[in-house]
């Protein structure tokens, strides 16, 4: 698309985005479809498999879900950021960027990520148990400069969202405001312990537009202070109370393990959230990555099948919570297994190490020696591009939770490093850490995916899209399991965990690791799962 069409649509759009926020008081909806119109006459020819009639329908449906959640946002954002983030993260990200991706996908024959998350700093301002970033204070950063240009970068191959962890991305929020302001196309989200904000911030926050948080919570105060500190929750809730008043948009971010997964996902926690005005929950399942790390808190396969039902009837578009939710785990159904090494995001490091994975702690590549493209086409990125899927059900999406093999063999292959300052982990130590448990949850994934998979078949025939399923009642047949309860395959999952050790049950995934040689996804399918890294945010 030339720059002429890309300036004229994001003006169109801009101009649409307006008169729909001078009605934002009543007949909104109108100015919605309206919206969708345009969008679907700017992405044709895209191939993308959105149901455009089905998603008019839903947002003027004033009973369901997802009218109350877009006109409770519509109501309580400040006017500046909504149409700061339907332009940025809307038309520049979702459309423009996405068209401009898969052209030079094509270009240049290796991944071009959707999103880049960064580390600003491995500096924090708390000393959670079990975190390393306290033992390096400020010794590790990226500079300004060195953002800037991985941004400058980025928008060269069509990535126009940002997102910063650390240590605590905040720590550097003055810098962060000066990336928001001199990339104001872009969309920018920091993963932060909510400790940092302020009026101050929220006001810069909300003069610039296009940044957005996730707060980290584990659970209520007792839980959650008991790891990070006592009197660290009621300053996240105050945190909360300050983004809600300025009108900005913020959510969560939380880390589920086998201790908290029942609090996380309880009915009161999640009202509390929506209550406090997040309006996203993004669960994270804990990853045993570190020498020390605790396998017991991994989820049982009982826990994690609850969970992937739970999380889809809180995100349900029609009777849902009005949070929209996102398992990086168990939804990779809608993003086409795993996502990292380039495929949609990988990590930098703030030593400027490229991880394909903020999880996978090895890298054969440097931002401060490699450009960005030079990077994607190194050895270790390159091995995750030829090998994704990593399997063949998206509920096993990750080459080291469910396929540890695949990561053995990848970081052997490739010659990568640990990055790990702190205590180096070779692949093969934490590998280990997880062939019991993709073990344990390779026949349940199976099961689920097989009768999931037959219904998504019938959607796909009848012509529904990956959006459409993320918005359908009833969802997957995970919802039924969630919603009878202690089902069936529930009870069949119960014994699911083996006492024997991989090498004697001839090697877990072996299926997945040599998928990518006779199993590639035809051209179709893989614009259905772009499609479904679009309709899921991703």
């Amino acid at each position: 698309m030339s720059e002429m069409t890309h300036k004229a649509g994001r003006a169109a759009f801009g101009k649409a985005i307006d008169i729909a926020l001078q009605h934002r008081d009543k007949d909104w909806e109108q100015d919605a479809k309206r919206l969708l119109d345009l969008m679907q006459k700017y992405m044709s020819g895209a191939k993308l498999e959105f149901d455009y009639e089905r998603a008019r329908e839903r947002i003027c449906d004033r009973e369901g879900t997802l009218n109350r959640y877009v006109r409770r946002i519509l109501a309580e954002t400040d006017p500046h950021v909504l149409r700061t983030t339907a332009l940025n993260l809307g038309f520049e990200a979702f459309f423009h960027g996405t068209r401009t991706i898969r052209k030079m996908r094509g270009i240049h024959q290796c991944n071009i990520p959707w999103l880049i998350l960064m580390d600003p700093t491995s500096a924090c301002n708390l000393h959670c148990t079990g975190c390393w970033a306290a033992e390096y204070g400020n010794r590790l950063n990226l500079s300004f400069e060195e953002m800037d240009d991985v941004i400058r970068q980025g928008k060269e191959l069509g990535i126009y969202f940002y997102m910063f962890t650390g240590g605590e991305p905040l720590v550097r929020k003055a810098d962060l405001i000066r990336l928001c302001e001199k990339h104001n196309d872009c969309a920018f989200l920091a993963y932060t312990n909510g400790t940092l904000v302020d009026t101050a911030f929220c006001q810069e926050m909300k003069r610039a537009g296009n940044m957005y948080l996730a707060i980290s919570l584990e659970g209520f105060e007792a839980v959650n202070d008991l790891r990070r500190g006592n009197g660290v929750y009621g300053k996240v809730m105050h945190a909360m109370e300050l983004l809600k008043e300025n009108g900005l948009l913020f959510g969560t971010s939380i880390c589920y393990t086998s201790r908290n997964i029942e609090a996380v996902t309880s009915n009161e926690f999640v009202d509390l959230l929506v209550e406090k005005g997040c309006r996203y929950a993004l669960y994270f399942h804990y990853m045993p990555v570190g020498n020390e790390a605790a396998v017991e808190l991994l989820p049982t396969v009982e826990q994690r099948v609850r969970m992937m039902a739970r999380v889809r009837e809180i995100r349900n578009m029609t009777t849902g919570k009005g949070l929209f939710t996102m398992d990086f785990q168990n939804d990779g159904e809608f993003v086409g297994g795993c996502i990292a090494g380039g495929r949609n995001y990988f990590h930098i490091s703030a030593n400027g190490d490229a991880e394909p994975c903020v999880f996978i702690h090895y890298s054969d590549a440097n931002i401060r020696t490699h450009t960005l493209l030079e990077i994607l086409k190194q050895p270790l990125f390159m091995a995750y591009r030829e090998n994704q899927p990593f399997n063949d059900n998206p509920l096993r999406p990750c080459p080291m939770l469910e396929n540890p093999e695949i990561l053995e063999r990848i970081v052997k292959e490739t010659g990568a490093r640990s990055t790990d300052l702190q205590s180096p982990e070779s692949a093969e130590h934490l590998c280990a850490k997880c062939h019991e448990y993709a073990a344990g949850w390779a026949p349940a994934a199976d099961r689920l995916w097989g009768e999931g998979r037959s219904r998504a078949d019938r959607l796909w025939r009848e012509g529904g899209s990956c959006t459409d399923r993320l918005w359908r009642e009833g969802g997957s047949c995970t919802d039924r399991l969630w919603k009878e309860g202690r089902s069936q395959t529930d009870q069949q999952h119960e014994n699911c965990r083996p006492s024997k050790t991989v090498s004697q049950i001839g090697g877990v995934g072996e299926a997945g690791a040599g998928k990518s040689r006779r199993g590639k996804k035809e051209n179709h399918e893989k614009e259905k799962y772009e499609t479904c890294q679009m309709a899921a945010g991703q």
